[in-house]
């Protein structure tokens, strides 16, 4: 009997637990049926990926989509279309928002926002406060909640868990993973005149320095520690700090960003501006190198990529008044295939930080392998295909990357979720029909 598939890519490289093998994939249902030669078998759908690797959906697991409240600078719809242009399948969004994701209510609501207009399977993050410390063993349970956000430093929006007290409390209540900001609050407040003084983002790493980072880092991991609670430290910028999480690997993991692997100060800053000012900051060589042997060793878990974009008028505003953060989403996955291009890691290991690592930490229900039964999440991807990332290719509102007139080689072809092509070739295929995303530790009877 000849077996009949919703989708067939057929011919591919794919990476699969087993290692890279060529083969048929099958698709039905929306999971995965098949792997292998799939001979005569027919398909609804069927996608020559003879020269296409085939790579597990990938997950950017830290994105500002913005709204509501901020929904001048991006929204759901047009931040999961930058995503699904990018190769992404899945995205967690975070809670600085107005008003902030910190009660049933506001969480509900992007829910509701998210329906019919997300390009791609979504999950948001509750954030901590004070007011809510208490009440986060229950928020955490809601149908598509990533986890808790912390932020101890002061960034865009008015979240913030400042004192240890408050920390404890959070991280006193509820189960699953806490993804923290760390930044030591105090230490940025006393160090804010130096900035003032500058004048110019090349301040930036000095004003929210090594130790404003490291201090914050260890206190957070310290907590972690005396309540048994795991932690993901966020966008980790500094050598010392890597140091420091390689001791502490039981509880803690680790994320990096594609824009402090491949900018380095003082550069970044006279070429760019206030569009390189993000935190924690771009920082020099010395940082940028020590976050690769990080890649390298496996202290770094997961990447993502922070999109956390801000107009250009917003920008343009003078030092230190500008706001921090950068679009990355659409960008991910074309700058790291460029540095897989270059040997600074396999596409083995990308796979790991984009994929199996998100899916590992985060406890993600059938997402991150290619393997049969999991969801049919596919990143086609070329990788000898020569780009120029540009403006004008960048669906944020914002419609800028720090990385326009960026040549790389290596670029996201075909974004497959569920079996369903959402991208092929730079195009869209409507209407947008993204998915909350599950997670074993919220399943009933899991």
């Amino acid at each position: 009997m000849v077996q009949h598939f919703d989708l067939i890519l057929k011919g591919g490289i794919a990476l699969t637990p087993a290692g890279r093998v060529r083969a048929d994939i099958g698709v039905a249902n929306g999971r995965i049926k098949a792997i292998g030669d799939l001979g005569v078998a027919t398909g609804t759908e069927i996608v020559d990926a003879t020269h296409l690797t085939i790579l597990p959906g990938l997950i950017d697991t830290q994105v500002h989509f913005r709204e509501p409240g901020l929904d001048h600078k991006e929204d759901l719809e047009t931040g999961t279309r930058g995503a699904a242009l990018g190769g992404i399948t899945a995205i967690f969004e975070m809670p600085n928002t107005k008003p902030t994701t910190t009660s049933a209510a506001a969480f509900n609501d992007k829910l509701d926002r998210a329906r019919g207009r997300t390009w791609v399977d979504h999950a948001f993050f509750i954030g901590a406060a004070a007011e809510n410390a208490d009440k986060l063993a229950e928020l955490e349970q809601l149908p598509g909640c990533a986890g808790i956000k912390v932020f101890m430093g002061s960034s865009t929006g008015s979240l913030l868990v400042a004192d240890d007290s408050t920390l404890g409390r959070v991280l006193g209540h509820g189960r699953r993973r806490v993804a923290i900001h760390a930044e030591d609050e105090p230490r940025l407040i006393e160090r804010r005149p130096i900035a003032e003084a500058a004048g110019h983002p090349g301040a930036h790493p000095e004003w929210r320095d090594v130790e404003t980072a490291l201090k914050a880092t260890t206190r957070a991991v310290r907590l972690a520690e005396a309540t048994g609670r795991r932690v993901h430290i966020l966008h980790v910028t500094t050598e010392e700090e890597m140091e420091f999480l390689a001791d502490h690997k039981d509880l803690i993991t680790v994320e990096t960003t594609p824009q402090h692997l491949t900018l380095a100060a003082p550069e970044c800053y006279d070429r760019l501006g206030t569009y390189a000012q993000m935190n924690p900051p771009i920082r020099d060589a010395r940082h940028r190198d020590a976050l690769w042997r990080a890649v390298a060793s496996g202290v770094v878990d997961v990447l993502g990529s922070d999109h956390a974009p801000h107009t250009r008028e917003e920008k343009d505003r003078p030092y230190p008044d500008s706001p921090s953060g950068m679009t990355g989403v659409q960008t991910l996955v074309p700058l790291m295939l460029d540095h897989v291009h270059a040997g600074r890691l396999t596409l083995e290991r990308l796979v790991d930080l984009l994929a199996s690592g998100p899916a590992r930490i985060y406890n993600i229900a059938g997402k991150g392998r290619i393997a049969v039964g999991y969801d049919a999440d596919f990143t086609l991807v070329d990788l000898n295909a020569a780009r120029t990332i540009s403006n004008d290719q960048i669906a944020s509102r914002s419609g800028w990357t720090p990385f326009d007139g960026m040549k790389v080689t290596g670029w996201p072809m075909a974004t497959i979720i569920r079996g369903r092509i959402v991208m092929y070739d730079g195009q869209l295929f409507g209407p947008p029909t993204g998915q909350p995303v599950r997670f074993t530790d919220t399943i009933p009877g899991a």
